[in-house]
């Protein structure tokens, strides 16, 4: 027994159809970022257990026998679910039915698996041109390494990211995150966006590429053209900005708080909040406390080791310096600020019922300040959940959308 297709508020996307053929993160977190926007996300799944994220556990939660991964929960809200063969000559032809009707597809299969299952994406738009399609890999889908398995802590490290995480120059750290998959995700969602605003004036669909790696390299900012530019290596620092100085983390009596000093203005306000000259020799100027890094750090641990956190953030707040606490994740999901930002959403889940799950982070206001609910959020699916109610929608005629 399969439930129907769940009601879909307007958003800025309602009517848009797209098919997910990928899995794990990337590009279920780009399709995420589409059905919290209001467009209709069929996501495909392979019958024997479906995505992989819904074995990647612990933790697990519910029925033992019919347990969810919090891994999936975290990437699929706003879908439905589907199991396809695609090794299947009528599940493939069902497929394409699907294509037929859809907006966007996205996959991050292999280079040339798709093509391998008869599926080549040539084909697809020749069936539909008006299909918009994102290919997500892990290297890129050409060059001398575009065939490599991609995997977000591999990425990272490939991509230089963990040479500029970490205590320091030979501590290389990942990110908590998995910030490759993430960052690929958030890309290709930017560009299927751009593809259909494009598909406008041309009425043709076209192909975004993106990969882990080309996220990485996306997010080096300054890090990235302090070498194409400057000729200078980044390398890990810690807690501590490497242009800026003081920015980062202190410790205090009891904890620890951090401050950015993104200007002079905010270093004279500092100095004189706690009894510093801000023109002391040598310290004038951010490049003078750059060259002077380690005197300035000392500095003020120094300071801060006499107070405890709570009343240093609050003198801190009251001179105008830019500061904050190192929460934890139990500590965010609880804060006030979190919860007025609408970061929190509450679903109905098909087997766990009702459950709170990250939202997403946009807001829309209309012209008079009015906020704009977008779309009554849905569960992430239990597997092929759907797939009776999109079978039965496919054999409704080929002009429904659904």
């Amino acid at each position: 027994m399969t439930d129907p297709a769940p009601d879909r508020s307007t958003g800025p996307l309602d009517g848009v159809l797209v098919v997910d053929l990928s899995r794990a993160l990337a590009g279920p977190h780009a399709t995420m970022m589409l059905g919290d926007q209001g467009a209709r996300v069929i996501k495909v799944e392979t019958p024997d257990g479906g995505d992989d994220t819904r074995g990647w556990g612990p933790p697990f939660v519910g029925d033992p026998d019919a347990r969810e991964s919090t891994y999936f929960l975290s990437t699929n809200r706003n879908k439905e679910s589907i199991t396809l063969d695609l090794k299947d000559a009528g599940d493939r032809e069902l497929l394409l039915r699907l294509v037929d009707r859809a907006d966007v597809l996205v996959e991050n299969f292999r280079t040339g698996v798709l093509e391998r299952l008869g599926l080549g994406i040539a084909s697809l738009q020749e069936r539909n041109p008006r299909l918009v399609v994102l290919s997500i890999t892990g290297f890129g889908h050409d060059g001398p390494e575009g065939g490599r398995a991609g995997y977000d802590q591999i990425a990272q490290g490939e991509g230089g990211m963990m040479s500029l995480t970490g205590s320091g120059p030979d501590d290389p750290q990942r990110v908590g995150v998995p910030i490759a998959d993430l960052l690929s995700g958030m890309y290709g969602a930017y560009g299927v966006l751009a593809a259909l605003h494009e598909r406008e004036r041309t009425g043709v669909g076209t192909v975004v590429r993106t990969s882990l790696l080309a996220a990485i390299v996306g997010v080096h900012a300054f890090q990235g053209t302090r070498w194409t530019v400057a000729g200078e290596v980044g390398r890990a620092q810690g807690n501590h900005h490497p242009s800026i100085v003081p920015y980062g983390l202190f410790r205090c009596r009891d904890g620890a708080v951090q401050i950015a000093l993104g200007s002079e203005g905010l270093w004279r306000r500092f100095c004189e909040g706690f009894g510093l000259d801000p023109m002391a020799e040598g310290l004038a100027t951010n490049p003078e406390r750059v060259a002077a890094r380690e005197q300035v750090l000392e500095l003020v641990e120094g300071i801060f080791s006499a107070w405890d956190a709570e009343p240093l953030l609050a003198r801190l707040a009251e001179v105008g310096v830019p500061a904050g606490k190192v929460r934890t994740l139990d500590e965010v999901y609880t804060w006030d600020q979190t919860i007025s930002q609408g970061l929190l959403v509450d679903v109905e889940h098909p087997t766990l019922g009702p459950v709170t799950l990250p939202g997403p982070p946009l807001r829309f206001f209309a012209a008079d300040g009015d906020e704009v609910t977008r779309r009554d959020h849905v569960s992430p699916p239990t597997l092929d959940q759907h797939g009776g109610s999109i079978r039965a929608w496919l054999e409704s005629g080929p002009e429904s959308r659904g």
